[in-house]
């Protein structure tokens, strides 16, 4: 084909017909001063057989575009969710590590302050709400500043552990929309995590996705050394935490085979639908009727 020829340019000027990765790209990054007769042009240009064979390329070409568009934009968008979720993790863990070094700390100051002040009492200096307590004390040491600093530290990661959650909250139904309405955003974002992105979590079986979370056991099992595990991260939701003990298992198979189905949709197609969400609704329901009849 003649590139420099005005009559034969056009998307496929150059191209193999049987290459449908430059064809894609051609389409998404392509262009032309005015409208042709295409279809013409590619049979002249040897392109294609007949319109109908144009018509057809075209069709493969346009539809491999679209889906590398919208990987290229999923690539992105899951990989700052996954790095959210686990940063989320970190700082919620680490918050909390340090909250009880604080509180054997803070402790010791208060008893042996003395203090009359209601915010020195030994009695709620746990936690997270107990880091709060202590960075509203006014030091009256050397070690009180550093422990009232300490304090503030905890308090700004439970402040920003919160920030990442509203990220998480707000971002995962964009990335994965089905996946986000049916398991919630927190716990969607953790199963893209633990696949890797959510192309890897649209391939993976159901029966992987129902012990995501639960290698260790799983590994352990394999070895001999346990039981295997009915469930791993996906236990945190109410379909399977709330049902009965003895149909969990059923629950969690149940669930792990909707979300499979659900972050499909998402990596392939992106929209919501509705009657998947309704089906998983009827299954757990029919689950838990098992549970009147016992």
């Amino acid at each position: 084909m003649s590139g420099s020829n005005p009559e034969h340019t056009g998307w496929f000027t150059g191209l193999d017909p049987g290459d449908l990765e430059a064809a894609a790209t051609a389409i998404a990054e392509g262009g032309a001063d005015q409208p042709q007769n295409w279809p013409k042009r590619a049979v002249q240009s040897g392109f294609a057989t007949d319109e109908d064979d144009y018509y057809d390329a075209l069709h493969e070409a346009t539809l491999a575009a679209t889906r590398e568009a919208v990987r290229s934009r999923e690539r992105a968008d899951d990989q700052q969710l996954t790095h959210a979720i686990r940063a989320m993790d970190d700082a919620e863990r680490t918050a909390n590590e340090l909250a009880e070094r604080l509180a054997e700390w803070a402790g010791s100051l208060a008893e042996r302050s003395g203090s009359d002040d209601e915010s020195r009492s030994t009695d709620d200096l746990g936690g997270i709400d107990g880091a709060r307590a202590v960075a509203e004390w006014t030091p009256q040491s050397p070690a009180e500043e550093r422990v009232v600093s300490l304090a503030e530290r905890v308090v700004d990661l439970d402040d920003e552990r919160a920030e990442l959650r509203s990220f998480v909250e707000s971002h995962a139904p964009e990335v994965a929309p089905n996946l986000a309405a049916m398991a919630g955003p927190v716990l969607a974002a953790r199963l893209l995590s633990l696949a890797g992105g959510l192309e890897s979590l649209a391939k993976k079986p159901a029966g992987t996705v129902q012990v995501l979370g639960a290698e260790d056991a799983l590994f352990a099992h394999l070895r001999g050394r346990g039981s295997s595990p009915k469930h791993g991260v996906i236990f945190t939701h109410e379909h399977v935490r709330g049902t009965h003990p003895e149909n969990r298992g059923s629950a969690a198979r149940a669930f792990a085979g909707k979300l499979a189905i659900a972050a499909r949709i998402d990596h392939y197609s992106g929209e919501y639908r509705q009657s998947v969400h309704d089906d998983l609704d009827e299954r757990i329901r029919t689950i838990r009727e098992r549970e009147v009849g016992e």
